[in-house]
């Protein structure tokens, strides 16, 4: 799954901006690596967007179409 493989490097980016936070590095260096994690993240959120509209909205729709409209 796309977006489990995008999260763990979400996770493993921002663990790297922790460490880099108590060995003091560099701000830019660290605020980088920031930006990295937050783009990967907005990935996730997208790929997670993306599987629920072709999917779970989809079957709600097939199920009950008015009721799948009114619950959103």
């Amino acid at each position: 799954m796309k977006s489990l493989k995008l999260a763990k490097q979400a996770r493993g980016t921002l663990e790297a901006v922790v460490k880099m936070i108590e060995s003091d590095t560099y701000c830019p260096e660290i605020i980088q690596q920031a930006d990295s994690a937050i783009g990967l993240l907005k990935s996730v959120k997208k790929e997670l967007l993306v599987g629920h509209l072709n999917t779970c909205v989809i079957q709600k729709m097939k199920e009950n179409k008015e009721k799948a409209i009114t619950d959103c």
